[in-house]
Formats: C-alpha cells, sequence, structure tokens
C-alpha cells in the first residue's frame, strides 16, 4: 500500500495518506520565521503502524528545509523531537 506525506497548506496541516486516503494529520500555524505545531492525530482504522511518526518526521525535515523553526506545542511532535536529537536544533527557543 503506498504511503504518502503531503503539506495540505490550504488546511494548514500535513497529511499522511494510505492508499490515496488521509490515515493522519498534523495541524500546524505558519508564522513568517516559525512553524508552531499544534496537533497530530491518526485516523483509529490506521493506528499502531507508526503512521505519526513518519509523519512528524516529514514535517519536521520539510520545516528544516524552508528556513523555518519548529515550536512543538503538540506532546507528540515534542515528544518525537527529544527521542530524535537531529531535529532538536529546529526548536525555537524563544517559543
Amino acid at each position: 500500500m503506498p504511503i504518502d506525506t503531503v503539506d495540505n497548506s490550504t488546511e494548514s496541516r500535513f497529511e499522511i495518506l494510505v492508499d490515496g486516503k488521509v490515515a493522519g494529520f498534523a495541524d500546524y500555524r505558519l508564522l513568517p520565521t516559525k512553524i508552531v505545531f499544534t496537533h497530530t492525530e491518526v485516523l483509529p482504522d490506521y493506528e499502531g503502524q507508526g503512521l505519526a511518526s513518519k509523519l512528524v518526521k516529514h514535517a519536521l525535515q520539510a520545516s528544516a528545509d524552508a528556513g523555518l523553526r519548529v515550536v512543538p506545542l503538540c506532546p507528540f511532535v515534542a515528544k518525537y523531537i527529544a527521542r530524535h536529537p537531529e531535529f532538536k536544533d529546529l526548536v525555537d527557543a524563544h517559543e
């Protein structure tokens, strides 16, 4: 089953798609130099497959590529960053 991650900027969220269907999302607020992650959710039918981690990894890498600082208000995003030190430098210290 194909898995894709996309930035749905119209909805202000990154989405993970399984077979073309939204399986989860990470909501954000985009500021001029920062991206504030507010909520991450995987739909019940897709839980337990590691999709949230894949989604957040993609979202953080896309944020880094865009030169944005990250404000992890979402507990899942904050825990992911804590477990993956390669993303710690993205965190905005003045959140």
